[in-house]
């Protein structure tokens, strides 16, 4: 059996509801590949500041830098949006990328045929949506110095700054044009470069790493209108690369597209051999505890675990596979319902059931 250590960081709001489904498939599912797993749970977010005063605390760190895979809930909620920013539970994400060295956020979009019906755009618009956003993790406007607030000549002034260097650039466009090349060999660079000089370095570097991939083609989209090619017409894309506050705001476009946050996962990769998996939907704490939420983006981000930390890609497979056979069987949490369709919507545990069931465990 081959030995897999995981940390779990199940987080805020719902983050443990629909980190114990995607713990289950994974349960589930690893005997049947050879894998033997072994877990270990630790607060992080707004969990660690009520237990231990602070959003990640060291140990939690270097028990994840000894593992293979971090499996994360969400982090946040309104009971700490009062606390200050550098204290705030989104801190302590932030952190374990940064310490991890996780570079590049992949994040799929695509539409499950059963779902067409669930996004707000046209289901001919939707269909066959299957798009991979590689964002940027570590750098940029939230990583940059200076920043802080300050009273200026008698007025309150903030700052943020973008930095960027050639080598930060050219490791994520190598991520992106790798990726392409098991694709359909397209990528989109989403850049500002008419306004921000950081953009104009992106476009030269992805334009040099270009080169070593003759066989994937590339193009330069302005964020702004990337934006809007989004909306009306997502067929388009293939892989999109971009920096980190773009790829934040881009990647929740994609998501909502396809029909519901609630469906989206996540990988966050770096040079260290540790992957980070997570869904993109937030800790949406209105429904936290009430049995509500949709496991299916923390379900899938456990397939990309297996993928990427355990190169096990018939158990990646055998997970999708199982999400499609429970989706095309008519089932659906509320946030899947499309507007005055009647049909009863289940819970997160009778969700996370189904897809156990067919996994044949």
């Amino acid at each position: 059996m081959k030995q897999a250590q995981i940390v779990v960081v199940a987080g805020d709001g719902i983050g443990p509801e629909v980190t114990r489904e995607a713990r289950r498939v994974l349960e589930a599912v690893a005997p049947q590949h050879g894998i033997a797993l072994h877990f270990e749970e630790h607060l992080i977010g707004g969990a660690s500041i009520d237990a231990h005063g602070t959003p990640l605390r060291d140990e939690v760190v270097e028990r994840a830098r000894k593992s293979q895979a971090v499996l994360l809930g969400a982090v946040g909620g309104t009971k700490w949006d009062a606390m200050p920013v550098a204290t705030r539970p989104e801190r302590g994400l932030l952190r374990i990328r940064k310490e991890l060295g996780l570079f590049a956020n992949l994040r799929p979009a695509s539409v499950f045929p059963a779902l067409a019906q669930a996004s707000t755009l046209r289901p001919e618009v939707v269909t066959g949506i299957d798009m991979l956003v590689v964002r940027e993790l570590t750098g940029g406007l939230y990583f940059g110095e200076p920043r802080g607030m300050a009273v200026v000549n008698g007025l309150r002034e903030a700052r943020n700054t973008m930095v960027y260097d050639e080598s930060e650039i050219a490791r994520i466009a190598r991520v992106a044009f790798e990726a392409a090349r098991g694709r359909r060999k397209h990528v989109t660079h989403v850049h500002k470069a008419n306004v921000l000089e950081t953009s104009q370095l992106w476009v030269q570097v992805v334009d040099e790493i270009a080169a070593a991939f003759p066989d994937v083609t590339v193009v330069h989209q302005l964020v702004d209108s990337c934006a809007m090619l989004l909306v009306r017409d997502p067929r388009r894309f293939d892989v999109i690369v971009t920096e980190n506050l773009f790829g934040d705001i881009l990647s929740d476009e994609a998501a909502q597209i396809t029909g519901s946050l609630g469906m989206l996962p996540s990988a966050s990769l770096g040079a260290g051999g540790i992957g980070l998996y997570e869904p993109v939907h937030g800790s949406a704490p209105d429904i936290a505890g009430k049995d509500v939420a949709n496991p299916l983006a923390a379900i899938l981000s456990a397939a990309m675990l297996f993928e990427h930390s355990f190169a096990a890609i018939a158990a990646a497979k055998q997970i999708r596979d199982a999400v499609t056979a429970v989706l095309d069987a008519g089932h659906r949490t509320a946030d899947l319902l499309s507007p005055g369709e009647r049909r009863e919507a289940i819970g997160c545990r009778a969700m996370g059931d189904l897809v156990v069931a067919k996994l044949g465990a």
